[in-house]
Protein backbone atom coordinates (compact mmCIF):
# COMPACT_ATOMS: atom_id res chain seq x y z
CA UNK A 1 0.00 0.00 0.00
CA UNK A 2 3.06 2.24 0.03
CA UNK A 3 4.14 2.15 -3.31
CA UNK A 4 -0.21 2.90 -3.92
CA UNK A 5 -0.09 5.56 -1.71
CA UNK A 6 2.79 7.07 -3.05
CA UNK A 7 1.71 6.92 -6.97
CA UNK A 8 -1.54 7.96 -6.39
CA UNK A 9 -0.53 11.21 -4.33
CA UNK A 10 2.31 12.04 -7.22
CA UNK A 11 -0.70 11.63 -9.17
CA UNK A 12 -2.78 14.35 -7.57
CA UNK A 13 0.72 16.88 -7.14
CA UNK A 14 0.95 16.56 -11.03
CA UNK A 15 -2.42 17.49 -11.48
CA UNK A 16 -3.03 20.44 -9.26
CA UNK A 17 0.98 21.40 -10.89
CA UNK A 18 -0.66 21.16 -14.05
CA UNK A 19 -3.37 23.24 -13.53
CA UNK A 20 -1.27 25.69 -11.62
CA UNK A 21 0.89 26.15 -14.60
CA UNK A 22 -1.92 27.25 -16.94
CA UNK A 23 -3.28 29.44 -14.47
CA UNK A 24 0.03 31.71 -14.51
CA UNK A 25 0.81 30.82 -18.17
CA UNK A 26 -3.00 32.79 -18.44
CA UNK A 27 -1.77 35.30 -15.40
CA UNK A 28 1.50 35.96 -17.77
CA UNK A 29 -0.45 36.65 -21.01
CA UNK A 30 -3.12 38.69 -20.11
CA UNK A 31 -0.82 41.20 -17.90
CA UNK A 32 1.73 40.88 -21.18
CA UNK A 33 -1.39 41.87 -22.73
CA UNK A 34 -2.69 44.86 -20.56
CA UNK A 35 0.85 46.20 -20.19
CA UNK A 36 1.50 46.33 -23.81
CA UNK A 37 -2.17 47.94 -24.58
CA UNK A 38 -1.52 50.74 -22.33
CA UNK A 39 1.65 51.02 -23.84
CA UNK A 40 0.85 51.38 -27.00
CA UNK A 41 -2.86 53.59 -26.13
CA UNK A 42 -1.59 57.17 -28.10
CA UNK A 43 -5.09 58.62 -27.87
CA UNK A 44 -5.82 60.22 -24.43
CA UNK A 45 -9.23 60.86 -23.50
CA UNK A 46 -10.35 64.37 -24.98
CA UNK A 47 -11.52 65.93 -21.38
CA UNK A 48 -12.65 69.30 -23.62
CA UNK A 49 -15.58 66.33 -24.92
CA UNK A 50 -15.98 63.93 -22.51
CA UNK A 51 -17.06 63.94 -18.84
CA UNK A 52 -15.08 62.09 -16.05
CA UNK A 53 -17.73 59.56 -15.08
CA UNK A 54 -18.31 61.19 -11.95
CA UNK A 55 -19.06 64.11 -13.33
CA UNK A 56 -20.80 62.79 -15.78
CA UNK A 57 -23.75 61.24 -13.02
CA UNK A 58 -23.42 64.60 -11.02
CA UNK A 59 -24.86 66.33 -14.37
CA UNK A 60 -27.25 63.73 -14.81
CA UNK A 61 -28.31 63.44 -10.99
CA UNK A 62 -28.68 67.54 -11.12
CA UNK A 63 -30.88 67.00 -14.28
CA UNK A 64 -33.34 65.12 -12.37
CA UNK A 65 -33.34 67.39 -9.31
CA UNK A 66 -34.44 69.65 -11.73
CA UNK A 67 -37.23 67.70 -13.24
CA UNK A 68 -38.66 65.39 -10.77
CA UNK A 69 -42.26 65.54 -12.67
CA UNK A 70 -40.49 63.66 -15.57
CA UNK A 71 -37.30 61.97 -13.96
CA UNK A 72 -36.88 59.75 -11.37
CA UNK A 73 -33.33 58.48 -9.90
CA UNK A 74 -32.55 54.88 -8.26
CA UNK A 75 -29.07 53.38 -7.35
CA UNK A 76 -29.24 49.76 -6.96
CA UNK A 77 -26.18 48.60 -5.05
CA UNK A 78 -25.00 45.19 -4.88
CA UNK A 79 -21.37 42.76 -4.50
CA UNK A 80 -20.36 39.46 -3.68
CA UNK A 81 -16.56 37.97 -2.89
CA UNK A 82 -15.55 41.79 -1.62
CA UNK A 83 -16.42 43.05 -4.66
CA UNK A 84 -19.08 45.71 -5.00
CA UNK A 85 -21.02 47.14 -7.82
CA UNK A 86 -23.78 50.10 -7.95
CA UNK A 87 -25.92 50.89 -11.14
CA UNK A 88 -27.97 54.04 -11.14
CA UNK A 89 -31.19 54.19 -13.40
CA UNK A 90 -33.07 56.52 -14.48
CA UNK A 91 -36.97 56.38 -14.82
CA UNK A 92 -38.71 59.21 -17.70
CA UNK A 93 -42.26 59.61 -16.89
CA UNK A 94 -44.34 62.34 -18.20
CA UNK A 95 -47.30 63.39 -15.36
CA UNK A 96 -46.11 59.97 -13.57
CA UNK A 97 -48.44 60.77 -11.01
CA UNK A 98 -51.81 61.06 -12.78
CA UNK A 99 -51.39 57.53 -14.61
CA UNK A 100 -50.97 53.32 -14.51
CA UNK A 101 -47.19 53.38 -15.19
CA UNK A 102 -48.16 49.80 -15.99
CA UNK A 103 -50.66 50.40 -19.23
CA UNK A 104 -48.06 52.24 -20.70
CA UNK A 105 -45.50 50.72 -23.52
CA UNK A 106 -41.86 50.22 -21.64
CA UNK A 107 -38.37 51.05 -23.29
CA UNK A 108 -35.25 49.77 -21.26
CA UNK A 109 -31.72 51.21 -22.25
CA UNK A 110 -28.61 50.00 -21.27
CA UNK A 111 -25.90 52.09 -22.17
CA UNK A 112 -21.57 51.81 -20.78
CA UNK A 113 -21.57 48.18 -20.37
CA UNK A 114 -17.81 48.08 -21.71
CA UNK A 115 -15.40 50.44 -19.99
CA UNK A 116 -13.69 52.10 -22.89
CA UNK A 117 -16.71 53.01 -24.89
CA UNK A 118 -17.26 56.25 -23.45
CA UNK A 119 -19.78 57.65 -25.97
CA UNK A 120 -22.65 55.37 -25.30
CA UNK A 121 -22.88 57.39 -21.50
CA UNK A 122 -22.73 60.52 -23.22
CA UNK A 123 -25.24 59.82 -25.26
CA UNK A 124 -27.67 58.57 -22.98
CA UNK A 125 -27.23 62.06 -21.06
CA UNK A 126 -28.01 63.87 -24.26
CA UNK A 127 -31.12 61.77 -24.71
CA UNK A 128 -32.28 62.33 -21.12
CA UNK A 129 -31.66 66.28 -21.60
CA UNK A 130 -34.08 66.20 -24.61
CA UNK A 131 -36.55 64.10 -22.65
CA UNK A 132 -36.50 66.85 -19.94
CA UNK A 133 -36.91 69.22 -22.36
CA UNK A 134 -33.87 71.62 -21.82
CA UNK A 135 -32.45 71.01 -25.34
CA UNK A 136 -34.47 69.94 -28.61
CA UNK A 137 -34.63 67.79 -31.52
CA UNK A 138 -34.60 69.74 -35.18
CA UNK A 139 -37.33 69.20 -37.34
CA UNK A 140 -39.29 67.44 -34.84
CA UNK A 141 -42.84 68.65 -33.68
CA UNK A 142 -43.04 69.32 -30.07
CA UNK A 143 -46.60 68.36 -29.80
CA UNK A 144 -46.10 65.45 -31.63
CA UNK A 145 -43.12 64.70 -29.57
CA UNK A 146 -45.35 64.96 -26.41
CA UNK A 147 -47.98 63.01 -27.78
CA UNK A 148 -45.85 59.72 -28.49
CA UNK A 149 -43.68 60.69 -24.79
CA UNK A 150 -47.06 60.59 -22.80
CA UNK A 151 -47.40 56.35 -23.78
CA UNK A 152 -44.15 55.29 -22.50
CA UNK A 153 -42.26 54.97 -19.34
CA UNK A 154 -38.44 54.96 -20.07
CA UNK A 155 -35.76 53.46 -17.97
CA UNK A 156 -32.34 54.29 -18.95
CA UNK A 157 -29.06 53.10 -17.43
CA UNK A 158 -26.59 55.49 -18.12
CA UNK A 159 -23.52 53.46 -17.06
CA UNK A 160 -23.76 50.04 -16.07
CA UNK A 161 -19.87 49.46 -15.83
CA UNK A 162 -18.70 51.98 -13.66
CA UNK A 163 -15.74 50.35 -11.79
CA UNK A 164 -14.84 49.40 -15.41
CA UNK A 165 -15.03 53.08 -16.62
CA UNK A 166 -12.86 53.80 -13.53
CA UNK A 167 -10.42 51.81 -14.70
CA UNK A 168 -10.30 53.30 -17.86
CA UNK A 169 -10.07 56.73 -16.58
CA UNK A 170 -7.14 56.10 -14.39
CA UNK A 171 -5.49 54.96 -17.57
CA UNK A 172 -6.53 51.27 -18.99
CA UNK A 173 -7.91 52.44 -22.19
CA UNK A 174 -8.90 49.60 -24.00
CA UNK A 175 -10.45 47.49 -20.35
CA UNK A 176 -13.89 46.45 -21.13
CA UNK A 177 -14.47 44.63 -18.24
CA UNK A 178 -15.84 45.16 -14.85
CA UNK A 179 -13.49 45.88 -12.20
CA UNK A 180 -12.90 42.17 -11.55
CA UNK A 181 -11.85 41.56 -15.15
CA UNK A 182 -15.24 39.85 -16.33
CA UNK A 183 -17.00 41.04 -19.81
CA UNK A 184 -20.15 41.88 -18.65
CA UNK A 185 -21.97 41.24 -22.11
CA UNK A 186 -20.77 37.30 -21.76
CA UNK A 187 -22.42 36.61 -18.01
CA UNK A 188 -25.69 36.20 -19.13
CA UNK A 189 -27.04 32.89 -19.17
CA UNK A 190 -28.09 31.86 -22.73
CA UNK A 191 -25.52 29.56 -23.86
CA UNK A 192 -22.77 30.71 -21.21
CA UNK A 193 -19.21 30.01 -20.94
CA UNK A 194 -18.68 29.05 -24.59
CA UNK A 195 -15.31 29.73 -25.80
CA UNK A 196 -14.53 30.50 -29.58
CA UNK A 197 -11.70 28.91 -31.13
CA UNK A 198 -9.88 33.17 -31.27
CA UNK A 199 -11.17 33.64 -27.59
CA UNK A 200 -9.12 36.10 -25.70
CA UNK A 201 -9.76 36.53 -21.34
CA UNK A 202 -8.74 40.03 -21.56
CA UNK A 203 -11.81 40.52 -23.77
CA UNK A 204 -14.48 37.51 -23.27
CA UNK A 205 -13.94 36.40 -19.66
CA UNK A 206 -17.24 34.95 -18.95
CA UNK A 207 -16.96 35.29 -15.33
CA UNK A 208 -17.31 31.60 -12.88
CA UNK A 209 -21.29 31.21 -13.73
CA UNK A 210 -24.07 32.91 -15.43
CA UNK A 211 -24.21 36.12 -13.45
CA UNK A 212 -21.52 35.88 -11.09
CA UNK A 213 -21.20 39.66 -11.63
CA UNK A 214 -23.21 41.86 -9.24
CA UNK A 215 -23.55 44.41 -11.84
CA UNK A 216 -25.28 41.25 -14.09
CA UNK A 217 -27.67 40.38 -11.85
CA UNK A 218 -28.77 44.08 -11.19
CA UNK A 219 -29.84 44.17 -14.49
CA UNK A 220 -31.55 41.01 -14.73
CA UNK A 221 -33.93 41.70 -12.01
CA UNK A 222 -34.61 45.15 -13.03
CA UNK A 223 -35.41 43.55 -16.26
CA UNK A 224 -37.64 41.26 -14.78
CA UNK A 225 -38.89 43.94 -12.54
CA UNK A 226 -40.08 46.37 -15.29
CA UNK A 227 -40.62 44.05 -18.04
CA UNK A 228 -40.17 45.91 -21.25
CA UNK A 229 -41.32 45.94 -24.43
CA UNK A 230 -38.11 47.18 -25.93
CA UNK A 231 -34.27 47.13 -25.04
CA UNK A 232 -31.82 48.06 -26.63
CA UNK A 233 -28.08 47.93 -25.52
CA UNK A 234 -26.03 50.54 -26.82
CA UNK A 235 -21.90 49.89 -27.06
CA UNK A 236 -19.32 50.89 -29.56
CA UNK A 237 -16.63 49.78 -32.38
CA UNK A 238 -18.24 50.07 -35.31
CA UNK A 239 -21.89 51.48 -37.05
CA UNK A 240 -24.64 48.43 -36.47
CA UNK A 241 -28.08 47.64 -35.58
CA UNK A 242 -28.07 44.28 -34.47
CA UNK A 243 -31.23 41.94 -33.11
CA UNK A 244 -31.01 38.23 -31.68
CA UNK A 245 -29.35 36.37 -32.04
CA UNK A 246 -25.68 37.02 -30.91
CA UNK A 247 -24.43 33.13 -29.89
CA UNK A 248 -25.47 31.48 -33.13
CA UNK A 249 -25.77 32.57 -36.73
CA UNK A 250 -29.18 32.97 -37.19
CA UNK A 251 -32.32 35.60 -36.76
CA UNK A 252 -35.60 34.21 -34.76
CA UNK A 253 -38.16 32.74 -36.70
CA UNK A 254 -41.68 34.44 -37.30
CA UNK A 255 -43.54 37.63 -37.47
CA UNK A 256 -41.85 39.14 -34.15
CA UNK A 257 -38.24 38.92 -36.30
CA UNK A 258 -39.95 40.42 -39.10
CA UNK A 259 -41.02 43.45 -37.24
CA UNK A 260 -37.16 44.15 -35.61
CA UNK A 261 -35.99 43.87 -39.22
CA UNK A 262 -38.40 46.52 -40.06
CA UNK A 263 -37.76 49.08 -37.65
CA UNK A 264 -33.52 48.66 -37.88
CA UNK A 265 -34.24 49.02 -41.52
CA UNK A 266 -36.25 52.30 -40.70
CA UNK A 267 -33.72 53.44 -38.53
CA UNK A 268 -31.00 52.74 -40.74
CA UNK A 269 -32.34 54.52 -43.70
CA UNK A 270 -33.09 57.52 -41.83
CA UNK A 271 -30.52 58.03 -39.05
CA UNK A 272 -27.57 55.77 -40.52
CA UNK A 273 -27.82 56.74 -44.46
CA UNK A 274 -27.36 52.93 -45.31
CA UNK A 275 -24.04 52.27 -43.83
CA UNK A 276 -25.08 50.58 -40.90
CA UNK A 277 -25.13 46.74 -40.82
CA UNK A 278 -28.13 44.80 -40.09
CA UNK A 279 -29.49 41.59 -38.72
CA UNK A 280 -27.91 39.19 -36.48
CA UNK A 281 -25.14 39.82 -34.10
CA UNK A 282 -23.61 36.46 -34.69
CA UNK A 283 -24.33 36.69 -38.08
CA UNK A 284 -23.08 39.85 -38.90
CA UNK A 285 -20.03 40.35 -36.91
CA UNK A 286 -18.17 38.03 -38.29
CA UNK A 287 -17.91 36.17 -34.84
CA UNK A 288 -19.80 34.73 -32.66
CA UNK A 289 -20.63 35.81 -28.55
CA UNK A 290 -22.12 33.64 -25.99
CA UNK A 291 -23.89 34.89 -23.22
CA UNK A 292 -25.06 38.24 -23.77
CA UNK A 293 -27.66 40.50 -22.38
CA UNK A 294 -29.88 40.89 -25.78
CA UNK A 295 -30.06 37.06 -26.38
CA UNK A 296 -31.02 36.83 -22.86
CA UNK A 297 -33.47 39.46 -22.72
CA UNK A 298 -35.30 38.25 -26.31
CA UNK A 299 -34.79 33.94 -24.79
CA UNK A 300 -35.84 34.37 -21.72
CA UNK A 301 -36.96 37.67 -20.27
CA UNK A 302 -39.57 37.60 -23.60
CA UNK A 303 -38.57 41.18 -24.64
CA UNK A 304 -40.33 41.16 -28.01
CA UNK A 305 -37.92 43.80 -29.36
CA UNK A 306 -34.48 43.45 -28.06
CA UNK A 307 -31.64 45.41 -29.78
CA UNK A 308 -27.64 45.97 -29.42
CA UNK A 309 -26.62 49.61 -31.52
CA UNK A 310 -23.09 50.47 -31.90
CA UNK A 311 -23.11 53.59 -32.75
CA UNK A 312 -19.41 54.50 -33.69
CA UNK A 313 -16.24 53.24 -34.77
CA UNK A 314 -13.40 54.08 -36.13
CA UNK A 315 -11.67 51.28 -38.47
CA UNK A 316 -8.43 53.05 -39.33
CA UNK A 317 -7.45 53.09 -35.79
CA UNK A 318 -5.11 50.93 -34.53
CA UNK A 319 -6.06 47.88 -32.43
CA UNK A 320 -3.39 48.83 -30.04
CA UNK A 321 -5.15 53.00 -30.39
CA UNK A 322 -8.48 51.78 -27.84
CA UNK A 323 -9.75 55.46 -27.13
CA UNK A 324 -9.57 56.64 -31.08
CA UNK A 325 -10.77 53.09 -32.31
CA UNK A 326 -13.99 53.23 -29.64
CA UNK A 327 -14.88 57.04 -29.70
CA UNK A 328 -14.92 60.33 -31.86
CA UNK A 329 -11.99 62.31 -31.14
CA UNK A 330 -13.01 65.45 -32.41
CA UNK A 331 -15.82 68.24 -32.00
CA UNK A 332 -17.77 67.90 -34.87
CA UNK A 333 -17.79 63.99 -35.37
CA UNK A 334 -19.11 63.80 -31.31
CA UNK A 335 -21.60 65.99 -31.98
CA UNK A 336 -22.89 64.23 -35.05
CA UNK A 337 -22.86 60.97 -33.61
CA UNK A 338 -25.03 62.14 -30.46
CA UNK A 339 -27.68 63.97 -32.87
CA UNK A 340 -28.07 61.25 -35.17
CA UNK A 341 -28.35 58.47 -32.67
CA UNK A 342 -30.48 60.88 -30.09
CA UNK A 343 -32.59 61.28 -33.70
CA UNK A 344 -32.83 57.42 -33.99
CA UNK A 345 -33.75 56.76 -30.32
CA UNK A 346 -36.34 59.12 -30.67
CA UNK A 347 -37.70 56.93 -34.31
CA UNK A 348 -37.88 54.14 -32.02
CA UNK A 349 -40.14 55.69 -28.87
CA UNK A 350 -42.79 56.75 -31.61
CA UNK A 351 -42.56 53.84 -34.45
CA UNK A 352 -41.88 51.31 -31.48
CA UNK A 353 -45.67 50.87 -30.26
CA UNK A 354 -46.46 50.83 -34.17
CA UNK A 355 -44.23 48.13 -35.17
CA UNK A 356 -45.86 45.60 -32.44
CA UNK A 357 -48.85 46.52 -33.59
CA UNK A 358 -50.49 46.64 -30.07
CA UNK A 359 -49.43 45.73 -26.96
CA UNK A 360 -48.54 42.79 -26.12
CA UNK A 361 -50.30 41.08 -23.51
CA UNK A 362 -47.71 41.20 -20.94
CA UNK A 363 -48.60 44.82 -20.29
CA UNK A 364 -52.00 44.47 -19.47
CA UNK A 365 -51.53 43.94 -15.81
CA UNK A 366 -54.19 44.06 -13.61
CA UNK A 367 -54.29 48.16 -12.18
CA UNK A 368 -53.94 46.77 -8.57
CA UNK A 369 -51.38 44.97 -9.15
CA UNK A 370 -48.21 47.02 -7.04
CA UNK A 371 -45.59 49.18 -9.00
CA UNK A 372 -42.26 48.73 -6.98
CA UNK A 373 -39.33 50.40 -7.18
CA UNK A 374 -36.17 48.41 -8.02
CA UNK A 375 -34.93 48.58 -4.32
CA UNK A 376 -38.20 46.88 -3.37
CA UNK A 377 -37.81 44.65 -5.63
CA UNK A 378 -34.13 43.75 -4.82
CA UNK A 379 -35.05 42.85 -1.15
CA UNK A 380 -37.28 39.87 -2.64
CA UNK A 381 -40.01 40.98 -4.00
CA UNK A 382 -38.96 38.78 -7.17
CA UNK A 383 -39.65 35.75 -4.92
CA UNK A 384 -43.61 37.03 -4.36
CA UNK A 385 -44.23 37.65 -8.29
CA UNK A 386 -45.42 34.92 -10.65
CA UNK A 387 -43.40 33.54 -13.66
CA UNK A 388 -44.03 35.09 -16.55
CA UNK A 389 -40.79 35.38 -18.32
CA UNK A 390 -39.61 32.15 -19.00
CA UNK A 391 -37.82 31.16 -15.08
CA UNK A 392 -37.79 28.08 -15.77
CA UNK A 393 -35.93 27.61 -18.70
CA UNK A 394 -33.51 29.98 -17.41
CA UNK A 395 -33.33 27.53 -13.69
CA UNK A 396 -33.44 24.70 -16.11
CA UNK A 397 -30.39 25.83 -18.18
CA UNK A 398 -28.43 26.59 -14.39
CA UNK A 399 -29.48 23.05 -13.08
CA UNK A 400 -27.58 21.72 -16.56
CA UNK A 401 -24.99 23.76 -15.89
CA UNK A 402 -24.53 22.42 -12.44
CA UNK A 403 -25.33 18.36 -13.51
CA UNK A 404 -22.32 18.91 -15.70
CA UNK A 405 -19.96 20.03 -13.43
CA UNK A 406 -20.66 17.05 -10.84
CA UNK A 407 -20.34 14.57 -13.89
CA UNK A 408 -17.09 16.20 -14.36
CA UNK A 409 -16.45 15.56 -10.77
CA UNK A 410 -17.71 12.03 -11.55
CA UNK A 411 -15.48 10.96 -14.23
CA UNK A 412 -12.22 12.08 -12.17
CA UNK A 413 -13.15 10.32 -9.44
CA UNK A 414 -13.59 7.18 -11.26
CA UNK A 415 -10.61 7.96 -12.87
CA UNK A 416 -8.91 7.59 -9.71
CA UNK A 417 -10.68 4.73 -8.62
CA UNK A 418 -9.84 3.02 -11.57
CA UNK A 419 -6.41 3.73 -11.33
CA UNK A 420 -6.12 2.66 -7.48
CA UNK A 421 -7.69 -0.50 -8.58
CA UNK A 422 -5.33 -1.38 -11.33
CA UNK A 423 -2.12 -0.52 -9.27
CA UNK A 424 -3.56 -3.19 -6.54
CA UNK A 425 -4.16 -5.92 -9.18
CA UNK A 426 -0.80 -5.10 -10.87
CA UNK A 427 1.13 -5.47 -7.22
CA UNK A 428 -0.89 -8.52 -6.81
CA UNK A 429 0.53 -9.93 -9.72
CA UNK A 430 4.00 -8.71 -8.93
CA UNK A 431 3.74 -10.53 -5.33
CA UNK A 432 2.07 -13.91 -6.67
CA UNK A 433 4.31 -16.70 -6.11
CA UNK A 434 5.64 -18.18 -9.13
CA UNK A 435 3.91 -21.95 -9.98
CA UNK A 436 5.59 -23.74 -12.77
CA UNK A 437 2.93 -25.97 -15.03
CA UNK A 438 5.82 -28.71 -15.43
CA UNK A 439 6.50 -30.87 -12.24
CA UNK A 440 10.23 -30.33 -11.09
Amino acid sequence: MGRLGFLFFFFLFSLCLLEFLQFFCLVVVVDAKANNRNQLSLTPINRDLYHSGEDLMEEIKALVNRHPDKLLLETVKSGNRDYQAEVKVVTYCRRRQESDDRSKFRILLSFGQHGRELITSELALRILTILSEERFLPNMDPASLNSTLDKLVIKVVPMENLNGRELVEAGDLCERRNGRGVDLNRNWSVDWGKKEKDYDPYEENPGTAPFSEPETQIMRKLAVSFDPHIWVNVHSGMEALFMPYDHKNTTPDGIASQRMKLLLEKLNHLHCRERCMIGSGGGSVGYLAHGTATDYMYDIAKVPMAFTFEIYGNEAASPKDCFKMFNPTDTDTFNRVLNDWSLAFFTIFELGPHHLGQIPAKASASKSEKWVSIDEYLEGYLMERSSRYGKKKEVLELGLQEIRTYFRLFLLSSVLLMFMFCSRISKGKCTRPIVSAIPL
